[in-house]
């Protein structure tokens, strides 16, 4: 019974970082889709026979682009690896009888620091994102 009550109390440790791991999955669905954006009109841009000013201009902003976007998933699955982890070392603590709390939380805090830092990445992308809008 007491191994039972542990169990339970391990999945319900779980379920919040699981959660967590549905919304990275998400935040980096959105950040492949714009670097799938970011790479198509590179292409288009690419396969011109002449580039003006303009298009070698936007050609280096793509790069840029892309960088930013790079790093943006890099981190944000560095976050969720961790999260992993996390979850992992739950059961792992519950079925050893072992104290892994300060383990845990080194985890999670560097989820956390790399989940920010993606989503620094993204913003930068973003607001890059908006200058060619200024620009036209």
């Amino acid at each position: 019974m007491n191994a039972m009550i542990e169990t339970a109390s391990a999945i319900q440790l779980a379920v919040p970082p699981a959660f967590l791991l549905t919304g990275i999955g998400a935040i980096m669905s959105v950040m492949t889709n714009r670097l799938a954006r970011i790479i198509d009109r590179f292409r288009v841009l690419n396969e011109k026979n002449h580039l003006n000013r303009d298009d070698k201009v936007e050609i280096d902003m793509l790069r840029l682009r892309s960088r930013w976007t790079h790093w943006a998933i890099a981190l944000t699955t560095i976050s969720a690896l961790l999260v992993c982890f996390v979850i992992a070392s739950i059961f792992i603590a519950t079925e050893i009888s072992f104290n892994l709390n300060k383990y845990i939380a080194f985890l999670f805090v560097g989820a956390m620091s790399s989940l920010i830092l993606g989503l620094i990445s993204f913003t930068k992308e973003v607001s890059l994102s908006k200058n060619v809008i200024k620009r036209k």
